[in-house]
């Protein structure tokens, strides 16, 4: 594992973070453009902090144009921590590029039915007007901003950190 790296003033590290995973409700401004267009735009989400993670941000789905989605039948996965999860694909490509958990660990209910982006697969992801970073690796779907630091786990060489 690489150093972690000592966060400035106003940043954080996702080296302290948590395990088992924390929610937390966001008022920041979320924002995701696909295809030139706002598919999701929320002041009212919430993000996902866990060790050596960006946090993972998610959507009410009263804030998502959910009519350029539709849920990918044969594709699911478990997290330990929140539930088995259902995957999004766009309805034009059938592109996946969200998830959601239908039912969620207890602690984890106030997520139910929001959508979480890979900024990998969207044309753009903003925190507050912050064009975010993907995580590497596309597994988790972090979001990294300059008030976040590393190293992230996600990359080549990262699974055993």
């Amino acid at each position: 594992m690489r150093k972690r790296i000592k966060p400035k003033k106003g940043q954080e590290s996702v080296w302290d973070y948590p395990r088992p995973p924390r929610l937390e409700p966001v008022k920041k401004h979320l924002k995701v453009i696909w295809k030139g267009r706002v598919l999701a735009e929320t002041n009212a989400g919430y993000r996902v902090l866990e060790t050596s993670h960006p946090p993972v941000y998610y959507f009410p789905p009263t804030a998502i144009q959910m009519d350029k989605l539709e849920k990918v039948v044969r594709q699911s996965s478990f997290c330990e921590f929140k539930g088995m999860a259902n995957y999004w694909q766009t309805r034009e490509g059938q592109e996946v590029l969200a998830w959601s958990y239908p039912e969620p660990t207890a602690a984890f209910h106030s997520i139910q039915d929001y959508l979480a982006f890979y900024p990998s697969r969207v044309e753009a992801c903003y925190v507050d007007g912050e064009l975010a970073v993907a995580q590497e690796g596309d597994f988790y779907g972090g979001w990294i901003t300059k008030d976040i630091v590393g190293p992230f786990k996600g990359g080549l060489g990262t699974w055993g950190w």
